[in-house]
């Protein structure tokens, strides 16, 4: 950490404390310090009293703790690639890869975050143990339990731990694992404000937790239902402690807009701009009918230029399919009050490949920018697309994608037509988000395949090679369709909704 740096919590310098962890971000420092879930776990145990916690990235060059003094390794694991530079870390610090061949010397080793709370199976030969769900309350019961038990051996610790709601122990846990939902009574927020972070000298803030549209695909939705709301009052108190110390504040959450209180948010922070022009806000995608005078207004004066509408589809049939029910008379209403309000620009979020495609939505699409376009001169408008990957815990984990060639023509169909009108496109790539599909529905064989991925050097031509040597039919993987009866990898998880939930919801969402 950079002296300059400002915590927001008091910290402990020195600490009589023989107990030392590690908490692992598998990026680099400054990605990290805007990681605002990462960051509160670090707060939280720093200020334990008895517990030695330092940050480490993988361009992390000297530590304050030495690797053969750490007692406890935790990784964040956000993105289903983050498994190449775990193993990078692990390396770096000479830990073997596999769990299997860690001894009593080496640290218990633990991973959480949507990506191995949503599926930890191909990866359980890694970590000790696993947190599933929200883990701001049980890390510090899991750094408890660790600490307690020190002297003990890890097949006694990990038996303790595995008594714990929404602790997964790969060599232990036969039973189903209840996934954790914390209620939000708290806000929580960026406890350190740094020159380094990506988001330089920003105060996030976390106003919601889940989303209520609950879209067919999103594992942001489902693997955090219920919607949870902060209080007001404390979201605000929390506004006031982030501009005491720097005049760039962030809302975040999956569905910001749906908080009862949002607008009344908005408009405190946008009474405070009125004694300080200095104050800049940023927020999350917006929810189309959040797009409101009175917000974009307080947006433009906080030095917001363009904001992004996740529509997900062009056609309001596939909209429904994947349980996104906008119609584009909503959408045309939101870009006029965005323009008559001082924004220069939107950017829509989309989906290719989703169940059930046809062309006609993908020309949906580009008819949809002909029309803005032609109503809306000068008002810059881009799109960007992602296309269809089978998520763990939701409607549509059964459905496979359509093949990478289909996907492409799609894709270079939509940035030519759309040029065509002078409207930017990005779109993902096909081939990365192919064998994001395949990590995602991914399955306990696949120990080998990712250290020999990692091995090979981690690039596309790297994952090929791997499934070839270790004979992983990765179509079976990303473009196979389920039945609905099949026994998934991911099955010994209890979330709320449960599989038979997602089932029904499946088939009426197809419906449509």
């Amino acid at each position: 950490m950079n002296k300059a740096d400002i915590y927001l919590y008091e910290r402990k310098l020195v600490k009589d404390a023989d107990y030392n962890v590690w908490l692992a971000f598998p990026g680099i420092t400054s990605f990290a310090l805007s990681s605002l879930g990462f960051l509160w776990m670090y707060k939280s145990i720093d200020e334990l009293d008895d517990v030695n916690i330092e940050i480490v990235c993988t361009d992390t060059e000297k530590t304050r703790l030495k690797s053969n003094e750490i007692d406890l390794l935790g990784f964040s694991f956000t993105f289903d690639t983050d498994f190449l530079n775990i193993f990078s870390m692990l390396e770096k610090y000479s830990i073997p890869l596999k769990s299997s061949d860690r001894g009593e010397n080496s640290p218990l080793i633990f991973a959480g975050g949507p990506v191995i709370s949503a599926n930890p199976a191909p990866y359980k030969d890694f970590f000790d143990f696993v947190v599933i769900g929200d883990g701001e309350d049980v890390n510090l019961e899991i750094v408890k339990i660790c600490k307690d038990n020190k002297n003990k051996s890890k097949k006694e610790i990990l038996e303790a731990l595995a008594n714990v709601d929404g602790i997964y122990v790969p060599t232990l846990n036969s039973q189903p694992v209840n996934k954790i939902t914390k209620r939000l009574d708290k806000c929580v927020y960026t406890p350190i404000i740094s020159e380094n972070a990506f988001f330089k000298n920003t105060f996030i803030l976390e106003m919601a937790r889940g989303c209520a549209n609950r879209c067919g695909f999103c594992l942001a939705s489902y693997l955090n239902l219920p919607l949870r709301s902060v209080p007001y009052d404390e979201i605000i108190s929390a506004i006031d402690l982030g501009l005491k110390n720097t005049n760039k504040i962030a809302l975040l959450g999956a569905q910001i807009s749906a908080h009862p209180k949002f607008n009344d948010i908005i408009k405190y922070v946008y009474d405070k701009m009125q004694s300080d022009n200095q104050i800049e806000m940023s927020v999350s995608s917006l929810r189309v009918d959040a797009i409101k005078p009175d917000v974009v207004k307080a947006l433009v004066k906080a030095g917001q230029k363009n904001i992004t509408l996740a529509i997900e589809a062009g056609s309001e049939r596939l909209r429904k399919v994947i349980n996104k029910n906008l119609k584009e008379e909503q959408i045309f209403e939101a870009v006029k009050i965005a323009y008559e309000n001082g924004l220069k620009g939107l950017k829509f979020y989309g989906m290719i490949g989703l169940p059930t495609e046809t062309q006609e939505d993908i020309d949906s699409l580009i008819t949809l920018g002909a029309k803005l376009k032609k109503l809306y001169k000068g008002f810059d408008f881009s799109f960007g697309f992602s296309s269809f990957v089978p998520k763990p815990n939701t409607p549509f984990q059964w459905f496979g994608r359509e093949n990478s060639a289909s996907l492409e023509n799609k894709a270079e169909y939509l940035k030519k037509e759309m040029h065509k009108l002078g409207i930017s496109v990005s779109i993902s790539s096909i081939k990365w988000d192919y064998w994001q599909a395949v990590l995602s529905r991914g399955d306990g064989s696949f120990t080998q395949f990712l250290i020999d991925v990692y091995k090979s050097g981690g690039k596309l031509g790297a994952f090929k090679k791997a499934a070839k040597q270790n004979r992983i039919d990765s179509d079976f993987y990303a473009l196979q369709n389920y039945p609905y009866d099949k026994e998934l990898p991911w099955d010994f998880i209890n979330i709320n909704p449960k599989k038979d939930f997602l089932m029904k919801e499946s088939k009426r969402l197809l419906s449509l």
